[in-house]
């Protein structure tokens, strides 16, 4: 059985696990709010471009644009988004977990990878048979940047328009913020650019183009990747503060009842010393009253 001094060590070890769990469960509250801020201001741009671009590269020649020509039998490039800390829960595990399964689904491509995160670094680093082509750290500093989503998407349109690399698809996986309490790992297709569905007797109205629809598109479709890149950094960072939020939460949660049962065992276990010392006290008594 432990010492009285074990139990009171122990406990005063937990409660200040418990003060360090509340304060980043309240830091994360806070940053939560701004990164969310950001995310839903920049949803309703993302969601018209999208709507735009899918618009006019239905009225597009596909073989025109190398953004929106379809290939087949070559390989994939995966964009892996995870964290560059932890202690938010299954977070990064849920994005490390599909993106395995993604590349136990396809083994028959040749598949690389370019990790964002220090997570995914980690996780790829540990594991030699995947192929890394790049690992883009400190990314989810202060604030996201534009600039990283634009340096990512120079280089995934670069992988998939050179012919060298042989890359017929970019896929992005990562986590949407759904709610402050629900985040969802996603996997979806960046290159070539998703067509919106129609119906075959739908009918295409064109439009007068100026300069031209090669100008536009050549302009467009570049900042579209630009913009899905940069959105799902503010989906993962707004995902984060609130896993970490909630992680933190339920540790803090868990520390309350552990500092609980741990009083409970105190009390038992100092009861007991007590009254062991009074029945020697008293066994003693006795035995002198009997001497």
């Amino acid at each position: 059985m432990p010492s009285l001094r074990d139990i009171r060590r122990k406990i005063s070890s937990v409660k200040k696990t418990q003060q360090i769990t509340r304060a980043m469960q309240m830091v994360s509250a806070a940053k939560l709010q701004r990164a969310q801020d950001r995310l839903l201001t920049s949803r309703p741009y993302s969601n018209k471009l999208a709507e735009v671009i899918g618009d006019l590269a239905l009225r597009a020649d596909p073989q025109k644009h190398p953004l929106l020509q379809r290939r087949e039998g070559l390989g994939t490039l995966v964009l892996v988004v995870t964290t560059d800390r932890g202690l938010c829960g299954a977070f990064n595990s849920n994005v490390l977990r599909a993106v395995t399964s993604f590349l136990a689904q396809h083994p028959e491509g040749k598949t690389s990878l370019v990790v964002v995160g220090r997570k995914g670094r980690d996780f790829f680093r540990r594991r030699p048979q995947f192929q890394v082509n790049s690992q883009h750290v400190d990314v989810f500093g202060r604030q996201v940047s534009f600039g990283v989503a634009q340096d990512l998407a120079r280089e995934v349109i670069e992988a998939y328009t050179a012919s060298a690399e042989m890359v017929d698809r970019v896929v992005l996986v990562g986590n949407t913020f759904a709610s402050a309490m629900r985040q969802q790992t996603v996997t979806y297709t960046l290159l070539p650019i998703p067509l919106p569905p129609t119906s075959p007797d739908a009918v295409l109205f064109d439009y007068i183009y100026e300069p031209s629809v090669d100008g536009i598109l050549r302009e467009l479709l570049p900042r579209y990747v630009e913009v899905l890149i940069y959105r799902a950094l503010l989906e993962t960072a707004a995902a984060e503060h609130a896993a970490r939020m909630t992680a933190m939460a339920a540790a803090t949660d868990n520390a309350s009842e552990l500092i609980h049962q741990l009083t409970l065992f105190y009390n038992k276990t100092r009861q007991a010393a007590i009254t062991k010392e009074i029945l020697e006290v008293v066994s003693g008594a006795e035995a002198l009253k009997s001497a």
